[in-house]
């Protein structure tokens, strides 16, 4: 479904992210895992329109969305979401909804209608008439994957979803993510919340410093010894194996 290849972003001297690859099928969870830093969320925007990628194609089916606007790719179906949530907080949790909406309901009243459903899934069905600034962070999540799901993608990409949420609202959140799957939506996360990736992602990649260093099952990427060193430091693989030993 989603093709990206030798995907390469640079910002002056600084390369953010050099020859990644990464293919996510139909109706699958695929993580998306790393440092702070490694460049997972300049990939996302590269992917999305956001940025344009120095080198590399990214295909989304069948056709190459390589540098189209975010708004024509958004509109064949790829969605992404942020990691620092904006919501539009003069207006209420439905009309947020409803502005992802737009896109596929140019009037204002099936807007609101698509809206309503969207935040059945998501579950913000009891919140739809508050202010979005009276939303707590989990409530701004979820506001977030429902304005990104009111667009009615194919695939939508969670940048963090699951960041500054407590064990608790974590719980809560990975049904949602699911019921994404469910509905026909495939997903592309990341995330650094390593539990939920462990339950929710069939396929993971690790990005570090830009390049892509490990991909497979989440339960086989946990003793990749790369994997170790990335997240814990140079000789941290070494160093778990003894104690282990």
């Amino acid at each position: 479904m989603l093709h990206a290849t030798g995907i390469t972003k640079r910002f002056g001297g600084l390369t953010a992210v050099a020859d990644a690859s990464l293919s996510v099928a139909e109706g699958s969870i695929v993580g998306l895992i790393g440092p702070n830093g490694a460049g997972k969320t300049t990939l996302f925007a590269a992917i999305t329109g956001f940025h344009r990628p120095d080198a590399g194609t990214v295909r989304f089916g069948e056709r190459d969305i390589t540098g189209l606007p975010p708004e024509e790719i958004c509109r064949l179906g790829l969605v992404r979401t942020f990691q620092i949530v904006q919501p539009f907080a003069g207006l209420s949790v439905r009309e947020n909804i409803a502005v992802g909406a737009h896109l596929r309901h140019p009037r204002r009243a099936a807007a609101l209608a698509a809206a309503e459903s969207v935040a059945q899934r998501v579950g913000l069905a009891d919140q739809l008439d508050k202010p979005a600034a009276a939303l707590t962070i989990a409530g701004r999540k979820r506001l977030e994957v429902a304005r990104a799901l009111a667009t009615e993608p194919r695939l939508i990409l969670l940048d963090e979803v699951m960041a500054g949420l407590n064990p608790t609202e974590i719980a809560e959140i990975v049904p949602v993510v699911r019921g994404l799957v469910a509905s026909g939506v495939t997903v592309l996360l990341i995330e650094h919340v390593m539990q939920a990736v462990m339950s929710l992602a069939e396929d993971v990649y690790v990005l570090n410093q830009g390049r892509m260093i490990a991909h497979g099952p989440p339960a086989t990427l946990v003793r990749d010894p790369m994997v170790i060193e990335a997240y814990l430091g140079h000789g941290a693989a070494q160093r778990l194996g003894a104690e282990h030993g």
